[in-house]
């Protein structure tokens, strides 16, 4: 894993280089996905079944059977382990509670004049999420996309879930079940976001699809944007520890492996002004990583796009911070709220040395779909609130109009825009 420090002369230049992340800009993938998206569009299911067999290596005879019956994730719910079954409801009871705190209301009111002004609040009516297969299942993507949507009160939620050569996680079709996903269908990829924001005959269309995926996932939900809402383009995972050399090294080690461990382009970064701290945790990693399952990827990954930061304080690591913008930022520190009111970008920021990052991704209730790749700068987590949308809401009384009709005249006659004006005036009484 590499060092860098503040203080090279090509510091800037070298952190850059191991930031940058421009893999959603692959022309051949591009491609591809349109291809895949077009075929979706004009040939509905049969194309659906064509790609289900060449990339899930799954041959079905009837689209109808891509969907999972309602009694198959019932099923799922009561033969898992007691033990798993229980880790769910805890989860899934702490993220509702903390969704519900989101949720918006309606507002309005009347001004001087009688003008009634305000903004109807109402939820979306149906919904896609993506939960990612391959490498890995993920009940607790299920928990984080769906429970928001239902808090929100969502019609309908409809989740697409990739199932190789036809293998179901029972985990994750038993977290659909408690987070109620109304329909489950075994489709991934560029195929299924397009089913999603297409329709066909088996697929209802949606309004909206969320949820994390591949490159080509992604690649798919920028080309429909536009047909249907996203939630955002979700790059590798990333984790920016900020510690002060007061917690066990062998804890920030972990961390970085938590999301080192995801896939090989992932990211894990430590910033610290102490450089005998940062040869300890060196230390922890290569001691402890030998014996993770996933060595091999968290090696790669630390490798390739790890390093650990010597920097001159902890105000200059707070700045890299708000430059890097990460999606999990980790102040592993010995009072962190003092530095809270300085961290401008962060998906989520997990505060002290006892909350590890990897709590955020199961149980503690805020939600685990965050910005990547430098998009905290102006995205938020997923939450409530995209799953909802406002109306404005505008009555004018007879007195308000005369006011009102007089501005909007005035201000339509100096764009040119008679009829604009026009049909203000027309409400304008004649003394």
């Amino acid at each position: 894993m590499r060092r860098l420090d503040t203080r090279s002369a090509d510091f800037d230049q070298q952190l850059d280089a191991l930031t940058a992340w421009e893999e959603g800009l692959d022309a051949a993938v591009e491609a591809a996905v349109a291809e895949i998206i077009a075929a979706v569009r004009q040939r509905g299911d049969d194309a659906l079944l064509e790609y289900t067999a060449r990339f899930d290596r799954r041959v079905v005879a009837t689209a109808a059977q891509l969907e999972v019956p309602a009694e198959r994730l019932q099923q799922a719910l009561n033969t898992i382990p007691q033990p798993q079954r229980l880790a769910l409801e805890q989860a899934a009871a702490r993220v509702r509670s903390y969704h519900e705190h989101q949720r918006q209301a309606s507002w309005q009111y009347r001004d001087e004049e009688g003008n009634l002004l305000g903004q109807q609040i109402t939820a979306l009516e149906r919904v896609g999420i993506y939960v990612p297969g391959g490498k890995a299942s993920y009940p607790s993507s299920v928990l984080m996309n769906a429970l928001p949507a239902r808090v929100a009160g969502v019609d309908e939620i409809v989740m697409v879930v990739p199932a190789p050569e036809g293998e179901l996680n029972d985990l994750v079709l038993a977290a659909a079940a408690i987070a109620g996903v109304d329909r489950v269908f075994t489709l991934g990829g560029a195929q299924a976001v397009a089913a999603l924001a297409y329709g066909t005959a088996t697929v209802p269309a949606v309004d909206k699809i969320v949820g994390p995926g591949n490159i080509y996932v992604a690649t798919a939900k920028r080309q429909v944007f536009g047909r249907v809402g996203i939630d955002m383009i979700a790059g590798p995972s990333e984790i920016l520890i900020v510690c002060d050399g007061t917690t066990d090294p062998d804890w920030v080690a972990m961390d970085l492996f938590s999301q080192a461990e995801h896939d090989e382009n992932a990211q894990s970064l430590l910033l610290c002004p102490d450089a005998e701290y940062i040869a300890r945790v060196a230390e922890s990693i290569e001691r402890l990583l030998p014996a993770m399952e996933r060595s091999e990827i968290i090696r790669a990954s630390l490798t390739g796009r790890g390093a650990l930061i010597l920097t001159r304080d902890l105000a200059e690591a707070v700045a890299l911070c708000n430059r890097l913008a990460p999606e999990h930022l980790e102040l592993s520190v010995a009072d962190p709220e003092a530095l809270l009111p300085q961290i401008r970008h962060a998906g989520a920021i997990f505060m002290g040395a006892y909350t590890s990052e990897s709590l955020g991704d199961y149980c503690a209730g805020p939600n685990h779909v965050l910005p990547t790749s430098r998009t905290a700068r102006f995205f938020s987590p997923l939450g409530v609130y995209d799953f909802q949308k406002r109306s404005s809401l505008i009555m004018c009384s007879e007195a308000g109009v005369q006011t009102l009709g007089r501005v909007a005249s005035t201000l339509a006659r100096g764009e040119q825009l008679t009829a604009h004006a026009r049909s203000a005036e027309l409400r304008l009484r004649d003394d």
